[in-house]
């Protein structure tokens, strides 16, 4: 249960899931102790009656990067990412499910009546209902990424935050696991997260951001009540905003 004292500061928010975050310890797949804990995360921010957009990754199946060694060409492989993002959605839901969550998943991608596809209207209305809306099959085109998705989502459903939960507890100058002199950045603008060329998001992702004034929120969703903190507008994690 979430503290009565805690309010939140937003009435609609995006959260970001990479894939890799659904492997936990892991190698590769889905780790259930990591899909619960980010579930039951995830569950904290739903019991303050926020409305929830999510879009998850694919990354623990299959990443971009994998495209080269196989020698597939770049559209082909995007494909297969998209439709790893659709088996993460789905078994996603199910852990929402499991705390008695009801969720809906809806894709970029036909898939027939495996999953319903993505129509705004519908998933205005789910939203307003308090329902959250599982986003998968990134944006439906090759040569996006699902940070982009995200954030054409985040924009299309009119959130006021974009959550980008990551293994990482925000944002720094260099890769803190490798430079231990690397630099924690608390707030930044788009501008410089661009002129910098910082790894917060790809570009389109944040363009687009900048573009409809959504904040972005980068943290580390397996930190103690973090992902709760920041829909209530504490400080936690890096805040990318204004610029």
């Amino acid at each position: 249960m979430v503290s009565s004292s805690l309010k939140p500061a937003y009435k609609r928010v995006l959260i970001k899931l990479s894939g890799e975050a659904l492997m936990g310890s892991e190698k590769f797949g889905i780790d259930q102790q990591a899909c619960q804990q980010i579930a039951q995360a995830i569950g904290q921010v739903y019991d303050l009656g926020i409305e929830l957009g999510i879009v998850i990754g694919g990354g623990n199946i299959f990443r971009g990067n994998q495209a080269h060694a196989f020698g597939f060409a770049r559209t082909p492989a995007d494909h297969i990412g998209m439709l790893a993002t659709t088996i993460n959605g789905l078994i996603f839901q199910q852990c929402l499910a499991k705390l008695g969550i009801e969720s809906r998943v809806m894709s970029a991608l036909k898939t027939d009546s495996l999953i319903e596809e993505y129509h705004w209207g519908n998933a205005q209305k789910a939203l307003k209902e308090g329902i959250p809306v599982i986003f998968v099959g990134g944006t439906g085109n090759p040569y996006f990424t699902t940070d982009s998705a995200a954030a054409l989502r985040a924009s299309e459903i009119g959130a006021e935050l974009l959550l980008k939960a990551t293994k990482v507890d925000g944002v720094y100058s260099d890769d803190p696991k490798k430079n231990p002199k690397a630099i924690k950045y608390s707030r930044l603008t788009y501008s410089e997260v661009l002129t910098q060329q910082l790894n917060v998001m790809d570009a389109t992702a944040i363009a687009l951001c900048r573009e409809n004034a959504i904040p972005i929120c980068v943290l580390n969703l397996f930190e103690k009540d973090a992902m709760l903190q920041a829909v209530c507008g504490q400080n936690v994690g890096s805040l990318v905003m204004g610029g």
